[in-house]
């Protein structure tokens, strides 16, 4: 599907970004409901992994789900700018009359799909227009096996590294981002997975991202399967993981979506 909306017609940070790229969002919709969800494909911040895209909006499509596919900025970029995509992408959502909007994202996009739930309050790029107006806060966040934290031992350090570059070791910036640390009673609702012996991205990540919605009293649900690798997207050839995927249709579906 090649129906791409820009997000921008003049992006910001392009030029710190490699053949002036400008970020897009690709539409799945099923029907005229006022209701989407944003899928951030993974990649480390340094790609984005496919079948963490197109078949994952497809999935929502089966349950009736209106979705769109975020084709963002990744390393060598600013820091500021993956979260200025998914903040625009919120927004443009909302000016095309989506009223409910969730974002789901895998790995380092389920960093960034954090990272929407609890900045959505930071400007992360200048106003640029009345879409800028609308509300940057996702109606609900579901992070998949996510980068939560940029704290040792358990973050993810390809991902730190290549959204923070040299500043990979700036306390502020490393704080900033760990996305358990700016959890507070207004962070939407959060749908979570992950598997237990995940080799790339510790477990940990999402066990402190539920205990702080935990402590806060978010509405969350957390399903952690007893073996699987990373990256495993729909994982339709696991039938003790791939039951994810309809158990986060049904979370959308109490919520309104």
């Amino acid at each position: 599907m090649e129906n791409k909306i820009y997000l921008w017609e003049n992006p910001p940070y392009i030029a710190d970004t490699n053949n002036e790229f400008r970020p897009f969002i690709v539409p799945y919709e099923v029907n005229d409901t006022k209701t989407a969800v944003i899928v951030i494909p993974g990649g480390g911040y340094g790609g984005k992994a496919g079948h963490e895209g197109e078949p994952i909006a497809k999935m929502f499509n089966d349950g009736g789900i209106n979705a769109f596919v975020l084709d963002y900025n990744v390393a060598k970029c600013n820091k500021f700018a993956p979260l200025s995509d998914v903040q625009r992408a919120i927004r443009t959502l909302r000016s095309m009359g989506y009223e409910k909007v969730a974002t789901l994202g895998f790995s380092a996009g389920g960093h960034l799909c954090c990272t929407s739930a609890t900045l959505y309050d930071f400007e992360a790029y200048p106003k640029a227009d009345e879409i800028d107006e609308l509300s940057a806060r996702p109606d609900a966040f579901m992070p998949c096996y996510p980068v939560v934290t940029f704290t040792e031992p358990f973050t993810h350090m390809g991902s730190r590294q290549n959204l923070l570059g040299e500043e990979k070791d700036d306390m502020y910036l490393v704080h900033m981002f760990s996305n358990e640390v700016n959890v507070t009673p207004n962070t939407p609702p959060c749908f979570i997975w992950h598997t237990a012996n995940d080799g790339a991205v510790p477990v940990e990540n999402s066990l402190m991202l539920a205990d702080a919605l935990a402590k806060n009293k978010v509405y969350f649900e957390l399903h952690i399967y007893p073996d699987g690798c990373h990256g495993l997207g729909l994982a339709s050839d696991r039938n003790d993981i791939s039951c994810w995927s309809k158990n986060a249709v049904i979370f959308l579906k109490n919520l309104g979506f």
